[in-house]
């Protein structure tokens, strides 16, 4: 099945310290691409991989769950763990809860989270209908583009197969109990006015796991695809200050980045 523009996985071998970062469900690598790319840029080790069932179109997602979607980012964790002496896990939307989940199992191999309106529960009304709905109406509104920035536009499905919206509500639930679980180091950027995930899902999010290093950041001129929209630059300089102040190596690595781009120029 042919890919949407843009929604192709993105990999680049970089330094010692790897980044993995997850999209959201029903997106694509798309909406956070510039992010893992401006990580690439400045010499980290970035995998940003094509959930199962997303990029192609909404029927595949109907028949994938929960459980193909973390096994994808769980095996490219271990891909980056054997190539690296530390990583990170960034997310966005559902790929944050994707991390958060990442960070619960995997404890120390895992040295930071950078999540962007990180999503916690299922908000629509339906939603406790959905064991029984997803037999009976086959899909909804999409999710897609919620960005403030004129003229920027999230590559993902207009429809949502409900199937796959019963399996991440199930997900969310599991995710929120394995929260205290969670101890690394937490960078959580969050849009006011987000249309997708209200803020209330990282309140809650910052009021349940055990990390001690706990920072929040707000994007006042973001809706939810923010790492699209008019925050983004300062998204992705805050992530790397956020990587750079917990291993100091990074910032070594793109000062060399940067002294052979500019030798080279």
């Amino acid at each position: 099945m042919p890919l949407l523009p843009g929604a192709e996985p993105f990999r680049r071998d970089g330094g010692e310290v790897g980044v993995l970062v997850c999209h959201g469900f029903t997106g694509s690598p798309q909406s956070v691409r510039p992010w893992a790319e401006y990580l690439a840029d400045r010499g980290l080790t970035v995998s940003l991989p094509l959930l199962p069932g997303h990029g192609t179109r909404w029927q595949d997602m109907q028949v994938t769950t929960w459980q193909d979607w973390y096994a994808e980012v769980d095996r490219e964790l271990r891909a980056l763990s054997e190539r690296c002496t530390k990583v990170f896990v960034c997310g966005l939307s559902m790929g944050g809860a994707l991390a958060l989940r990442l960070a619960a199992k995997h404890g120390d191999a895992i040295s930071g989270l950078a999540l962007v309106n990180p999503a916690n529960r299922v908000h629509d009304k339906a939603g406790a209908l959905l064991p029984v709905l997803r037999y009976v109406v086959r899909t909804t509104k999409g999710l897609a583009s919620d960005i403030a920035k004129p003229g920027a536009a999230e590559v993902g499905y207009d429809r949502t197969p409900l199937h796959a919206a019963h399996s991440v509500r199930k997900f969310f639930l599991q995710v929120d109990s394995e929260l205290p679980q969670v101890t690394q180091p937490l960078l959580v950027m969050t849009s006011p006015q987000d249309h997708v995930v209200p803020p209330v899902d990282s309140e809650r999010i910052l009021s349940r796991v055990s990390s001690q290093d706990v920072r929040q950041k707000l994007l006042e001129r973001s809706y939810h695809v923010a790492t699209l929209d008019h925050d983004a630059e300062q998204i992705f300089e805050d992530t790397f200050a956020f990587l750079a102040r917990l291993a100091p190596e990074v910032r070594a690595g793109a000062i060399e980045e940067g002294t052979a781009a500019s030798g080279g120029a």
